[in-house]
């Protein structure tokens, strides 16, 4: 089997909010746009962004990796997510880990590079 395309889907109860929250805290390219469904594109994937969310706080297994979580989480915020777990630094290594959400409630991880 040849697989031209792998994307990944969340809901949204807004369709417009979700996509300028990926747009401005991701630099998503929307690809495609409709009332049903908008792709974006986020360093080479995709994620298919569905109308029909009822805003439920849901898992979706996205994880995003980036160099300064502190400042990440600060841009979640400021687009309208939630951070749920903040990155904290341990004794052994520096914050590592995020865990938010974005407006819709689709829950993601911001992680950086471990050293």
């Amino acid at each position: 089997m040849h697989v031209k395309k792998l994307k990944y889907i969340i809901w949204a109860k807004d369709m417009g909010r979700a996509v300028r929250f990926y747009r401005e805290v991701f630099d998503a390219e929307v690809t495609r746009e409709s009332d049903v469904l908008t792709e974006v594109v986020v360093a080479g994937s995709t994620i298919g962004i569905h109308s029909g969310g009822e805003g439920n706080l849901t898992w979706t297994g996205l994880s995003f990796q980036v160099d300064d979580l502190f400042a990440a989480c600060a841009v979640v915020q400021a687009a309208g997510g939630t951070v749920l777990g903040a990155p904290k630094d341990t004794p052994e290594e520096p914050a590592h880990l995020a865990t938010c959400a974005d407006p819709e409630s689709n829950e993601f991880m911001l992680s950086r590079p471990r050293q």
